[in-house]
């Protein structure tokens, strides 16, 4: 015996998401299901193998597993966002490729990932020089600054821990990155802080740097929250930093 039933809507209400993840990061679901939860938003995950070790080309290849990944997201979600959560991984295989990468897998309004949003994040907050923070080793940290550079930013200076396994960043302390960021801070004249990387844990020290610094500090992790959620009602005004409190 089968008994009727009717179809509603999809989960989000407010918004619905894709999130592509590196499969070691640990960090950024909690960080966007923090600010998620109970908001109205669909946020859909899937993973995407990655070496265990940083380096451009580790980096680059995952531009051949991106389709199969997205795959893995629900056919029958209609998204208004997917993000490819990868700062490094964009800047080198490039954004433009991610989106079109993405974009024939899924049915999307929009495709982003880190380092657009960041760019996004400097131009409505105004800063054109910005300096930068990195987990990792000095060959894949210079493609960011070399990024930002192609835009028209200036980068006073940078600090990187030095870091090239994926699953030690994870672990770096709060503490360190918020201790790392006052000395980039002190080291030359800037108009804002960024902290690189999706698998940093940064979302309970940003407001602590701002208010010792003065700077807006925009992380891969927040910029990519508030550029997937910046056209809709689930723009959490909660989330960490000057960038979810501007008008």
């Amino acid at each position: 015996m089968t008994y009727p039933y009717t179809l509603t809507g999809p989960l989000g209400d407010a918004a619905t998401l894709g999130l592509v993840v590196l499969q070691p990061d640990e960090t950024i679901e909690k960080d966007f299901y923090r600010f998620c939860y109970a908001k109205g938003v669909a946020l859909h995950v899937t993973r995407i193998p990655s070496a265990d070790t940083v380096s451009p080309e580790t980096l680059t290849a995952m531009e051949a597993a991106l389709p199969a990944s997205v795959r893995l997201l629900p056919a029958a979600a209609r998204f208004d966002c997917v993000g490819y959560a990868c700062t490094s991984g964009a800047t080198l295989i490039g954004p433009e490729r991610v989106a079109a990468l993405v974009s024939a897998e899924v049915e999307t309004r929009r495709v982003t990932n880190p380092l657009t949003a960041s760019l996004a994040a400097f131009d409505a907050l105004q800063v054109r020089r910005v300096s930068i923070l990195s987990p990792y080793v000095d060959s894949v940290a210079a493609a960011i600054e070399k990024a930002f550079a192609a835009k028209g930013l200036r980068v006073p200076t940078s600090l990187s821990f030095g870091e090239d396994v994926e699953a030690r960043v994870a672990r770096i302390d709060p503490a360190s990155i918020a201790d790392a960021a006052l000395a980039l801070a002190r080291q030359a004249p800037t108009e804002a802080l960024f902290l690189s990387c999706t698998n940093l844990r940064t979302f309970d020290v940003i407001d602590q740097i701002e208010t010792a610094t003065g700077l807006p500090v925009i992380s891969s992790n927040q910029a990519l929250l508030w550029h997937m959620l910046r056209d809709t009602t689930a723009l959490p005004p909660d989330a960490p930093g000057r960038l979810f409190r501007r008008p």
